[in-house]
């Protein structure tokens, strides 16, 4: 079956980008074999751009690509390409690109849920990140049971639509087409009966570098609108937070493990538990900061002003300072826990050994007047 070629008198073309995010293990090695399913693991390489400086510095994660697959689609036959990213936090990323041609903005609503023949791409992506957590089990320092929910995450990736002739110019194209955007984003087919207060709050968040390109964020989908060989850059910003928000969620969840079985574990339980607990304790304090470390890491884009404002405006979207701030909260009971088990552990020692005093003082005393009565 062969994808249609790109019919140059659409007036709408471009790409949609799903991001699919899963925590897999607490940490993966650093010393990856040299092929996945059968394909040659890379590293993940930004080119630098126009606005971009020749020495533009960001994290790389290990990577594959899958070879194309024909599906067919909301408009016909497609070929979708798949990539997969490899980060040592125990996530992976799976990036799955479907082009496209439509008429308007609202033909792109049949995207969000992209169903196929005989299933739903959402779980094909849930059986290829079953495959790679198999394949990557030998590398995988303390993996999950199982296969955590995705985060996932659209981005409608748009070329720049020309209007009979005319030069394209975001902010008027903006202020044109804002119902429809938000209809699109928010998955809506008829955008009018969108509120102007939900157009507002769904568009609000959009950010241009030149006249030319657009990149409008909310909290489930994002338009990009921009030349093909400019989509990497704002793509690869927003995956890493997708990402950063899935680990952030994991880490959440396992916190909020950790207090509960603490707390049922406090309650009456033996000095030989609580010596158990306290190393336990100890242990996720540690493993939590060099957390912290790794998850920032990953978002360094350092030499780029827009990257890093695109990445800002994304994380604003899911959130990721109330989520960091939560995880911190829950560590900052666990540190306390910690420390109120230290004290209560070197109270009973010193209670004991005071204990132990006065039984050898008492022993000594009776000794001298068993032998002064002698």
């Amino acid at each position: 079956m062969e994808a249609n070629l790109p019919d140059p008198t659409a007036r709408l073309r471009g790409e949609v980008v799903y991001f699919f995010a899963y925590d897999i293990a607490y940490e993966l090695s650093r010393e990856l074999p040299t092929s996945l399913m059968g394909h040659r693991i890379s590293e993940y390489r930004l080119d630098a751009s126009k606005r971009n400086p020749k020495h533009l510095v960001f994290y790389r994660p290990r990577m594959i690509r899958l070879p194309p697959e024909d599906r067919v689609g909301p408009h016909g036959s497609i070929q979708i390409r798949i990539e997969t990213k490899i980060l040592p936090i125990g996530a992976i990323s799976i990036r799955v690109r479907v082009p496209f041609e439509v008429d308007e903005l609202a033909d792109l609503v049949a995207y969000h849920d992209l169903r196929f023949h005989q299933t739903t791409l959402d779980q094909e992506v849930r059986d290829l990140a079953e495959k790679l957590r198999s394949e990557l089990a030998p590398w995988v320092l303390r993996s999950n049971e199982c296969l955590s929910e995705e985060e996932a995450y659209t981005v409608f990736c748009l070329q720049p639509p020309t209007d009979h002739g005319a030069p394209f110019r975001s902010e008027s194209w903006m202020a044109k087409h804002r119902e429809a955007i938000a209809g699109l984003l928010n998955q809506e087919n008829d955008p009018a009966c969108l509120s102007g207060q939900e157009i507002h709050e769904s568009t609000s968040r959009h950010i241009s570098y030149y006249q030319h390109d657009l990149a409008v964020i909310d909290w489930d989908a994002a338009l990009l609108v921009d030349t093909p060989s400019e989509w990497e850059e704002c793509l690869y910003a927003i995956e890493v937070a997708n990402l950063q928000l899935a680990e952030l969620e994991a880490y959440d969840r396992h916190l909020d493990l950790v207090l509960e079985r603490s707390y049922r574990d406090l309650a009456g339980a033996p000095m030989r538990t609580r010596k158990a607990l306290i190393t336990g304790l100890r242990e996720l304090r540690i493993d939590m900061a060099r957390f912290s470390d790794e998850l920032s890491n990953i978002n360094k884009f350092l030499g780029d002003w827009h990257l890093a404002r695109i990445y800002e405006t994304t994380a604003r979207r899911f959130h990721l300072a109330d989520w960091k701030k939560g995880v911190e909260e829950k560590l900052k009971t666990v540190g306390e826990l910690h420390e109120l088990l230290k004290s209560d552990h070197a109270n009973r020692w010193m209670m004991a050994l005071e204990i132990t005093i006065v039984l050898l003082f008492i022993l000594d005393v009776a000794l001298l007047i068993l032998g002064g009565k002698k």
